[in-house]
């Protein structure tokens, strides 16, 4: 099942074509609304009817305006190596601020001369709680979708030690869509294209925590909200690990891709955006 986000309205997705859940079964009309009323919205969504054909460039953040944004650093092994870490023991998590949070086609304003990507893959809460046990979790996670963290590495390397949350919390540093899906194949390929070329590729199945054990350790600390986004953790190939280094500029067009959730395309434009 795919859930979107059509010019702000909660839409069933089914090849070409969108089913706006409001109007059919009266779910929503806020996507937000959908993922506080999920059990009864899957009960409902595989005897909907058909939708009609859609313009994709409509397509807004799946989850436009989550209430906790989570995200997980060196989660796959070879990026711990290029980052010059040992895989953690335990997750290494910090925030997004909520209002990072963007669509499939946004057009991001470059804050600095050191804006770095991140592919990810982005696991959606569907059914809150705490203190979650792992085998229990899959059933809080309502889908997923491909994010980008995106960071300024020069705000980022501020202090001693580095600061996470605020480098990587500028408007548009959050990109998630196209969709909300509600399965992936948990060795699927995750890709960052930067014009055209491949500079991150991976297996989801590389990952150090995957999702079931990032649901049970951070439900652990803090309940989870119907809505909650978790940025699970990016491959190896960052633009600071480069040798020279590569950052994002304003002609750039970076592409995000995970099999069988889809892909975007992120375009950059002068600060302020």
């Amino acid at each position: 099942m795919r859930l979107a986000n059509l010019a702000g309205r909660a839409v069933l997705i089914t090849g070409d074509r969108a089913l706006d859940v409001f109007d059919a079964g009266g779910f929503g009309p806020d996507p937000m609304d959908v993922l506080e009323n999920w059990a009864a919205f899957t009960a409902w969504a595989p005897s909907a009817p058909a939708g009609s054909p859609y313009d994709p460039a409509l397509l807004g953040a799946p989850v436009p305006r989550p209430r906790q944004v989570f995200a997980v650093a060196l989660n796959y092994p070879p990026h711990a190596a290029e980052a010059g870490f040992e895989p953690p023991a335990d997750p290494l998590v910090f925030t997004k601020f909520p209002t990072c949070v963007a669509g499939p086609h946004e057009t991001v304003g470059l804050p600095g001369d050191r804006v770095d990507w991140e592919v990810e893959l982005v696991a959606v809460i569907g059914r809150g709680g705490h203190r979650i046990p792992r085998e229990r979790a899959p059933e809080h996670v309502a889908g997923y979708t491909v994010g980008q963290d995106l960071s300024e590495r020069r705000v980022q390397a501020l202090g001693n030690p580095p600061q996470f949350s605020l480098a990587k919390s500028f408007p548009g540093f959050g990109p998630t869509g196209p969709h909300l899906v509600t399965e992936v194949d948990p060795a699927a390929t995750i890709t960052c294209l930067l014009n055209g070329e491949v500079v991150q590729r991976a297996s989801l199945a590389d990952m150090v925590f995957a999702v079931p054990e990032l649901v049970a350790r951070l439900s652990a600390v803090c309940p989870l909200l119907p809505g909650d986004l978790i940025f699970t953790g990016t491959p190896a190939g960052v633009g600071n690990r480069r040798t020279p280094p590569r950052y994002l500029t304003a002609d750039d067009v970076l592409t995000s891709r995970i099999d069988r959730l889809g892909e975007f395309r992120t375009r950059f434009g002068p600060w302020p955006p």
